[in-house]
């Protein structure tokens, strides 16, 4: 991780149990400046502290329960570069995985940029027993950070996958990895965010953005490890921190999991992505100014500028000069948020539009459909 950039990849790179630990610290903090120096006295009082643990950690107990869940599907991630990319200051050397099952098959699913520079042979996976395996065979995918690795092995325990489009701001979640080859590391937090994008990570591959946003402590080393729920599931995989130290601090970003399978199944299935297609052209000078003359109070959303013809936004009756102020629930904030989420969005999902049209609020569905045009240089 490069020092004093302020959004670093890895390179690229606790609300109930607080509140108990508030309730149960309220009465210790009246009491703090008093003493126990009574021998009797203090005997009863570490009895009585001991009792009070007890019960706390009869609540807090399940983070400990979760780590025990999860911990024999993560494994720790040894890259070694190819000999030209060594003097590479993005070479990551050093990563996380989780493992996973998809068609009765087992496979470690990461972030491309902790394998990107190495070879199958070169990667050395470390599971939770010690067991050493490299990886039969490699996919990736650039512009959404994603890659996944075939592992053979008997006895391997792929995780419990969760949905991560349920996951709420708030939620707790634990961040498992190899922070600073520190193996077997686990951080806890919240959900600090959902739908973050437009982060200059790295060399700027990473195109497709919607990550979750966390205060678990994510550094170098954790990229690629799982983030996960209170239910022992993954909901995410770690993938990057905003930082102008190189380490972390309380801004970490996450792939969510639903992403990732799918890019991790297409790849497996295919050996490429699909990515979705909607078929308008934007103005890429719609500002302020803009935005007030067709009767918005502020900037926000994406003008259209043309229609290709037969296509989803075609078949939406979706119109030249329409501005489109949500796409699947989602506050469009400009063009290149729009085309982020259509690019990333499932093939043949029907998404609903929120458009802004002659003073109204109009809502459609389109269907979306595959990019297939490869003369298109930046289609949405």
């Amino acid at each position: 991780m490069r020092p004093g950039t302020k959004w670093s990849a890895e390179q690229f790179a606790p609300t109930v149990a607080w509140f108990l630990l508030a309730l149960v610290s309220l009465p210790l903090a009246a009491q703090v400046t008093e003493t126990v120096a009574e021998p009797g006295e203090r005997e009863e009082a570490f009895v009585e502290l001991a009792q009070d643990v007890e019960s706390l950690d009869a609540q807090l107990g399940i983070f400990k329960r979760v780590v025990r869940l999860v911990s024999p599907s993560v494994v720790h991630i040894e890259a070694t570069p190819l000999p030209q990319y060594r003097l590479r200051r993005d070479a990551e050397e050093a990563g996380s995985a989780v493992l996973v099952r998809y068609q009765g098959a087992d496979y470690a699913l990461t972030n491309r940029h902790v394998i990107k520079h190495s070879s199958e042979n070169l990667i050395s996976l470390e599971l939770a027993d010690g067991r050493q395996l490299h990886p039969k065979e490699i996919w990736s995918d650039r512009e959404t950070d994603v890659a996944v690795m075939l592992v053979e092995a008997e006895n391997l325990i792929p995780a419990r996958i969760g949905n991560s489009d349920e996951m709420e701001i708030g939620d707790m979640v634990l961040a498992f990895g190899s922070p600073f080859n520190l193996q077997r590391s686990v951080t806890r937090g919240i959900i600090s965010a959902k739908g973050r994008s437009n982060l200059d990570l790295g060399e700027g591959e990473v195109l497709y953005q919607n990550f979750l946003q966390t205060d678990a402590a994510i550094n170098p080393g954790n990229s690629g490890g799982p983030l996960v729920n209170l239910r022992g599931e993954v909901i995410g995989m770690n993938t990057a921190i905003a930082s102008n130290s190189g380490g972390n601090e309380g801004i970490g970003f996450s792939i969510p999991i639903n992403i990732a399978v799918r890019i991790m199944r297409q790849l497996i299935d295919t050996g490429e992505v699909d990515r979705g297609f909607l078929g308008v052209a934007l103005d890429r000078s719609f500002d302020v100014a803009s935005a007030q003359r067709v009767g918005l109070t502020r900037l926000t959303g994406a003008r259209v500028t043309n229609i290709t013809v037969g296509s989803p936004a075609s078949q939406a009756d979706i119109k030249i000069d329409d501005i489109i102020l949500r796409f699947d629930g989602m506050l469009i904030d400009n063009d290149e948020h729009l085309i982020n989420l259509v690019k990333r969005t499932e093939v043949a999902r029907r998404v609903p539009v929120e458009l802004f049209r002659s003073g109204q609020l109009i809502t459609t569905y389109v269907d979306i459909v595959r990019w297939s045009d490869p003369n298109a240089a930046r289609p949405e």
